[in-house]
């Protein structure tokens, strides 16, 4: 029964790790992505980084895929930004590999 118990809470443990760390990854792809954006919009310095934060925030408050790119569709329409919903989903896709492989190297 003991042994049972250690693989149970053995199981649990990788599960948590595992979300946290996909958590991470999904923050680290959301300020990449925010930053990403800022520029198409011609936003610099803390602009930029404020935007990016708010971003991550939407990460933070658990919006799904469909609500940040929804965000970031509607922000680049209000500026009139050039970008299509193709080219903000790779370079969602492209982040999130990115953001998962330095968390994965730290």
């Amino acid at each position: 029964m003991a042994q049972f118990e250690d693989r149970e809470r053995g199981f649990e443990a990788k599960f948590a790790h595992e979300n946290e760390r996909e958590f991470r990854a999904r923050a680290r792809r959301d300020k990449l992505l925010g930053l990403w954006a800022a520029d198409k919009m011609g936003l610099s310095g803390e602009g930029a980084d404020g935007y990016a934060r708010s971003v991550i925030a939407l990460t933070v408050a658990n919006a799904d895929e469909e609500h940040i790119f929804l965000r970031l569709r509607q922000d680049f329409d209000s500026k009139a930004v050039a970008v299509s919903d193709h080219q903000i989903r790779r370079v969602m896709d492209e982040f999130l590999t990115v953001a998962r492989r330095q968390i994965l190297a730290e």
